[in-house]
């Protein structure tokens, strides 16, 4: 693959002060936020918090072009990722746009017709080419191209809000201290400044405790009830960038959010197979290169990251202090109705959904709970944790593959994931399914979130994991051997 040249945009002008102008969703934790440093004035670092008094803000919804894709010929994809990261660029600036506009009492539909156009040219060299290069697009692809604002949703919040109370009301009395501390901690939390002004909210959260269990643990009794675990570390060594190699490759920022990495150490946008193979790994068992990547977790608690005013950080709406994980587990595991057969080398996956909030939950597939909660699983809130217990992450990837791409035009269609009896679709084979279970050590309140695009508000449902298979040839027969015997390896 060739390196393109494509500049990191400094999108000069995305200051945090102007992103905490920007309150967009509504209500709960934003609305405290700017109540409490109009008041308050300082935070307790001793910097000003003071913010402009929000306006009834909305959200940018664009359509997914890259999920219409389906048929990208190879010799056009560079160029076909480099336009769609441009759209994903266009809806970033306008942001930047937005929250100058509200400075300046404007009507923020003014922003819809240039970002229109803007999508269209985009469209047209997609579709250009893919078509000379012997392909086909989608016929409404063109249509693709029209925005709208999308109102925040107060009355929601309202309702999740008493649904909530009501929850609390119900809780054995040995939880009403905890949860009297949980409402002084928030706040608390609402006088500290460093906010990214477009989530996330006070609806966003959710009491563990409050949380019905939900989920029968995964029981292996079939074909291959093996496992085979990897350790990489935690990223202790901060190996992070806000790229993304499989979206968009040869794209500095492509993502518009930061990413933390274990494994493979060459992953950046630039990075080809090649890059890959040679690169050097963070996992105990050096034939294990693959690279395992997710979106940073923040605490928006004042203080400012070393990428505060960079790309992925604050110049992206992404503030505050990353948290290292306490502990990533990488685990293997098997099917239940078959045996598993060997991923092919730089297989690529994506799991879940960064555009979730304004595509919908299809693709969407975050799992997050609490140590010791972990049959309540939560896919649209943030986990609130008592004392003791630590937030999870949890990402279950696809577990079928149609054994002949290592990754497809929308990075979705080379996978699948099995059906509720375990079973792959027709003309897909099972492959060891990667369950990737990441630990934090954070206090439960409402200020910490994942990193994402500007658009997406910081939502929860847009967690997401990535996964670039580089095993060499004999660690992975051994993991495919471990699983279809039964055995637990690592």
């Amino acid at each position: 693959m060739g390196r393109t040249s494509r500049k990191r945009s400094t999108l000069a002008g995305r200051a945090i002060a102007a992103a905490a102008a920007l309150i967009l969703g509504g209500g709960g934790l934003a609305v405290l936020n700017v109540q409490a440093s109009a008041g308050e004035g300082d935070s307790p670092d001793g910097r000003d918090t003071r913010a402009v008094q929000p306006a009834a803000m909305t959200t940018i919804d664009c359509p997914d072009v890259g999920d219409e894709l389906r048929e990208v010929p190879q010799a056009a994809r560079q160029e076909v990722d480099a336009e769609l990261a441009e759209l994903d660029r266009q809806i970033t600036d306008t942001y930047t746009q937005l929250a100058q506009a509200q400075e300046n009492g404007e009507d923020p539909a003014q922003l819809l017709g240039p970002l229109e156009r803007q999508r269209r040219d985009s469209i047209g060299t997609i579709t250009s080419t893919i078509e000379e290069n012997g392909a086909s697009t989608p016929e409404n692809l063109d249509s693709l191209a029209p925005c709208t604002l999308r109102a925040p949703d107060t009355a929601q919040d309202g309702q999740q809000e008493e649904q909530q109370q009501e929850q609390q009301q119900e809780q054995p009395p040995g939880q009403e201290q905890g949860q009297e501390q949980e409402q002084e901690q928030e706040q608390n939390q609402g006088q500290s400044g460093g906010q990214a002004g477009n989530g996330p909210v006070d609806g966003d959260f959710v009491d563990i405790r409050s949380v019905d269990p939900d989920v029968d643990l995964p029981q292996r009794q079939g074909a291959s009830r093996g496992t085979f675990t990897t350790d990489c570390g935690t990223n202790q060594n901060g190996k992070r960038n806000p790229d993304n190699v499989i979206v968009a490759p040869g794209v500095s920022n492509g993502a518009h959010h930061m990413h933390d990495y274990v494994g493979n150490q060459a992953n950046d946008a630039f990075a080809d197979d090649q890059d890959l193979a040679d690169g050097a790994t963070s996992c105990r068992d050096q034939g294990d290169r693959s690279t395992y990547y997710w979106p940073v977790l923040r605490v928006q608690n004042g203080q400012d990251e070393q990428d505060a005013e960079a790309d992925g950080g604050g110049n992206d709406q992404n503030v505050g202090q990353i948290q290292t994980p306490t502990q990533v587990e990488l685990t293997f595991t098997g099917s239940p109705v078959d045996q598993v057969t060997a991923m092919p080398r730089f297989l690529r996956i994506i799991t879940g959904d960064a555009k979730a909030f304004t595509n919908g939950d299809a693709n969407a597939n975050a799992s997050w709970s609490c140590t010791g909660f972990e049959d309540r699983q939560l896919t649209d809130k943030y986990p609130l944790c008592p004392d003791g217990s630590d937030v999870v992450r949890t990402f279950r990837f696809q577990s079928c593959w149609d054994g002949r791409n290592t990754d497809s035009a929308n990075h979705r269609t080379h996978v699948a994931f099995t059906d509720e009896e375990g079973r792959c679709p027709q003309g897909f084979r099972a492959i060891p399914q990667l369950v990737q279970r990441i630990v934090y050590d954070i206090e439960p309140q409402r200020n910490f979130a994942v990193d994402s695009f500007p658009e997406q508000l910081h939502k929860p449902i847009t967690d997401h994991g990535d996964f670039i298979n580089v095993f060499d040839e004999q660690l992975m027969d051994r993991m495919v051997r471990c699983i279809n015997d039964g055995d637990r390896c690592d």
